[in-house]
Protein backbone atom coordinates (compact mmCIF):
# COMPACT_ATOMS: atom_id res chain seq x y z
CA UNK A 1 0.00 0.00 0.00
CA UNK A 2 1.00 3.39 -0.66
CA UNK A 3 0.38 5.85 1.57
CA UNK A 4 -0.73 9.66 -0.02
CA UNK A 5 -2.65 11.13 2.07
CA UNK A 6 -5.46 11.37 4.74
CA UNK A 7 -7.97 8.51 2.98
CA UNK A 8 -5.89 7.97 0.14
CA UNK A 9 -4.20 4.69 -0.43
CA UNK A 10 -3.09 3.28 -3.25
CA UNK A 11 -3.09 -0.95 -3.33
CA UNK A 12 0.38 -2.26 -5.01
CA UNK A 13 -1.49 -4.25 -7.24
CA UNK A 14 -2.96 -1.06 -9.28
CA UNK A 15 1.37 0.33 -10.21
CA UNK A 16 2.78 -1.76 -12.60
CA UNK A 17 6.62 -1.44 -12.78
CA UNK A 18 8.76 -2.10 -15.86
CA UNK A 19 12.90 -1.75 -15.72
CA UNK A 20 14.00 -0.70 -19.14
CA UNK A 21 17.79 -0.12 -19.82
CA UNK A 22 18.27 3.81 -19.56
CA UNK A 23 20.60 5.88 -21.64
CA UNK A 24 22.98 8.77 -20.38
CA UNK A 25 25.13 7.76 -17.34
CA UNK A 26 26.06 4.48 -16.25
CA UNK A 27 29.48 3.54 -17.64
CA UNK A 28 29.39 0.24 -18.60
CA UNK A 29 26.82 -0.94 -16.84
CA UNK A 30 23.75 1.07 -18.73
CA UNK A 31 24.46 -1.68 -21.56
CA UNK A 32 23.74 -4.27 -19.31
CA UNK A 33 21.27 -3.33 -16.40
CA UNK A 34 17.83 -2.35 -16.91
CA UNK A 35 17.41 0.38 -14.35
CA UNK A 36 15.19 3.31 -15.75
CA UNK A 37 12.08 2.28 -14.59
CA UNK A 38 8.43 2.80 -16.06
CA UNK A 39 5.81 3.42 -13.53
CA UNK A 40 1.80 2.72 -14.85
CA UNK A 41 -0.99 4.03 -12.90
CA UNK A 42 -4.75 3.36 -14.52
CA UNK A 43 -5.56 6.18 -13.43
CA UNK A 44 -9.26 5.79 -14.86
CA UNK A 45 -10.09 2.78 -13.36
CA UNK A 46 -8.27 3.38 -10.19
CA UNK A 47 -10.65 2.28 -7.42
CA UNK A 48 -8.26 3.92 -4.73
CA UNK A 49 -9.37 7.53 -5.86
CA UNK A 50 -12.51 8.87 -5.48
CA UNK A 51 -14.17 10.62 -8.94
CA UNK A 52 -13.31 14.19 -8.57
CA UNK A 53 -8.86 13.24 -7.60
CA UNK A 54 -9.12 11.24 -11.03
CA UNK A 55 -10.54 13.82 -13.07
CA UNK A 56 -7.88 16.69 -11.47
CA UNK A 57 -5.29 13.52 -11.87
CA UNK A 58 -6.08 13.20 -15.68
CA UNK A 59 -6.05 16.69 -16.65
CA UNK A 60 -2.43 17.35 -14.46
CA UNK A 61 -0.78 14.56 -15.76
CA UNK A 62 -1.08 15.93 -19.65
CA UNK A 63 0.65 14.31 -21.95
CA UNK A 64 2.07 11.15 -19.05
CA UNK A 65 -1.40 10.22 -19.22
CA UNK A 66 -2.64 7.47 -22.55
CA UNK A 67 -5.76 7.91 -24.37
CA UNK A 68 -6.73 5.02 -22.01
CA UNK A 69 -6.61 6.91 -18.85
CA UNK A 70 -3.32 5.24 -18.02
CA UNK A 71 -0.61 7.33 -15.95
CA UNK A 72 2.94 6.53 -17.14
CA UNK A 73 6.01 7.69 -15.24
CA UNK A 74 9.36 7.63 -16.82
CA UNK A 75 12.08 7.41 -14.11
CA UNK A 76 16.11 7.39 -15.19
CA UNK A 77 17.45 10.43 -13.65
CA UNK A 78 19.66 7.51 -11.31
CA UNK A 79 22.18 5.06 -11.91
CA UNK A 80 20.21 2.66 -9.72
CA UNK A 81 17.44 0.60 -10.35
CA UNK A 82 16.19 1.26 -6.47
CA UNK A 83 16.48 4.86 -6.61
CA UNK A 84 14.56 5.26 -9.99
CA UNK A 85 11.89 3.31 -8.51
CA UNK A 86 11.65 5.30 -5.78
CA UNK A 87 12.07 8.46 -7.55
CA UNK A 88 8.86 6.99 -9.69
CA UNK A 89 6.64 6.43 -6.86
CA UNK A 90 7.49 9.62 -5.35
CA UNK A 91 6.27 11.84 -8.19
CA UNK A 92 3.67 9.38 -8.35
CA UNK A 93 2.36 10.62 -4.65
CA UNK A 94 3.22 14.62 -5.60
CA UNK A 95 0.66 14.00 -8.35
CA UNK A 96 -1.41 12.69 -6.11
CA UNK A 97 -1.28 14.93 -3.76
CA UNK A 98 -1.35 17.84 -5.87
CA UNK A 99 -4.98 16.36 -7.89
CA UNK A 100 -6.02 15.81 -4.13
CA UNK A 101 -6.33 19.54 -3.41
CA UNK A 102 -8.97 21.07 -5.09
CA UNK A 103 -8.57 23.99 -7.07
CA UNK A 104 -9.36 27.88 -5.47
CA UNK A 105 -12.49 28.96 -6.85
CA UNK A 106 -11.85 32.32 -8.96
CA UNK A 107 -13.52 35.57 -7.78
CA UNK A 108 -14.33 38.22 -10.64
CA UNK A 109 -12.87 41.24 -9.59
CA UNK A 110 -13.51 44.69 -11.35
CA UNK A 111 -10.45 47.03 -12.46
CA UNK A 112 -10.86 50.14 -9.87
CA UNK A 113 -11.90 53.72 -11.14
CA UNK A 114 -7.89 55.32 -10.09
CA UNK A 115 -6.94 52.26 -12.92
CA UNK A 116 -9.18 52.93 -15.55
CA UNK A 117 -8.36 56.88 -14.83
CA UNK A 118 -4.81 55.69 -15.26
CA UNK A 119 -5.38 53.51 -18.54
CA UNK A 120 -7.49 56.39 -20.71
CA UNK A 121 -5.01 58.45 -19.85
CA UNK A 122 -1.51 56.56 -21.08
CA UNK A 123 -4.11 55.67 -24.20
CA UNK A 124 -4.51 59.43 -24.03
CA UNK A 125 -0.83 60.08 -23.99
CA UNK A 126 -0.22 57.32 -26.63
CA UNK A 127 -2.07 59.15 -29.34
CA UNK A 128 -0.92 62.36 -28.82
CA UNK A 129 2.70 60.97 -29.22
CA UNK A 130 1.74 59.46 -32.58
CA UNK A 131 -0.24 62.52 -33.99
CA UNK A 132 3.19 64.50 -33.31
CA UNK A 133 4.48 62.13 -35.77
CA UNK A 134 2.53 63.56 -38.56
CA UNK A 135 3.83 66.01 -40.85
CA UNK A 136 2.95 70.00 -40.38
CA UNK A 137 0.25 71.15 -42.24
CA UNK A 138 0.71 74.34 -44.08
CA UNK A 139 -2.57 76.69 -45.17
CA UNK A 140 -1.67 75.48 -48.96
CA UNK A 141 -2.19 71.24 -48.36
Amino acid sequence: MVYIGPHIWIDDKEIELAFVRASGPGGQNVNKVASAVQLRFDVARSPSLPPDIRRRMMRLGGKRVTTDGVLVIDARRFRSQEQNRRDALERLVRLVQRASRPPKPRHRTRPTAASRERRLKSKHHRGRIKEMREPIRTQDD
